[in-house]
């Protein structure tokens, strides 16, 4: 992972971090930020946009393939995850979840996630989609390893909207009870309630 600098960024109770700090001999330590699109980032990116974020497909697969809760006992309550690459730690904070789902892939029922194409893939499973009563964001099952849910990008998400259906008599403002697609109609299960604190 390439450090551009040694930058000191956070504080986690008493102690700080530093880009590509090394708390042990031969370990390295990086620290990343994933938006809500989606996209990559060291932490402390000032100015977060597509420009700034990382594009190398061959690292971001490598990094979320790898990309676990993080129970090494360091900075878990900052960054909730961890990818690690050899001897580099690499431990993950995000806006939402650390998975974002960006595209919906035409050849396959696959949903590809965090820029990694068709490379980083998650069975489309319509009936498991969740729309957050209180956000109005919608969700979609992910892997276990980062705690079995992911957000769906909002570009994606529009793309999805006319495909959900509602209870007769409510409104796009209520919460859809099935969803349409390929010619089925599919019962929503609201599976992923669980992960969620809903007012």
């Amino acid at each position: 992972m390439v450090c551009e600098g040694h930058r000191l960024c956070f504080r986690e109770d008493s102690s700080t971090y530093t880009q590509g700090q090394s708390p042990e001999p031969r370990i390295r330590e990086y620290f990343y930020y994933l938006d809500h699109q989606g996209q990559l980032f060291l932490d402390d990116t000032k100015v977060k946009n597509f420009v700034t974020c990382f594009k190398d497909q061959q690292f971001l697969v490598f990094f979320f393939k790898h990309l676990k809760v993080n129970r090494s006992g360091r900075y878990q309550q900052h960054f909730p995850f961890l990818s690690l690459c050899g001897r580099e730690r690499n431990f993950l904070r995000c806006d939402d979840q650390p998975v974002v789902f960006t595209h919906l892939l035409s050849e396959t029922p696959h949903l590809s996630y965090c820029g990694g194409g068709t490379k980083l893939t998650f069975p489309f499973q319509p009936h498991s989609l969740f729309m957050h009563p209180d956000s109005g964001r919608v969700y979609h099952p992910a892997p276990e390893l980062v705690g079995g849910v992911g957000l769906v990008r909002s570009a994606l998400a529009i793309e999805f909207s006319p495909h959900f259906h509602y209870s007769s008599g409510q409104d796009s403002s209520a919460q859809p009870t099935h969803f349409l697609w390929a010619g089925q109609r599919y019962t929503l299960t609201n599976e992923l309630l669980r992960h969620f604190a809903v007012k």
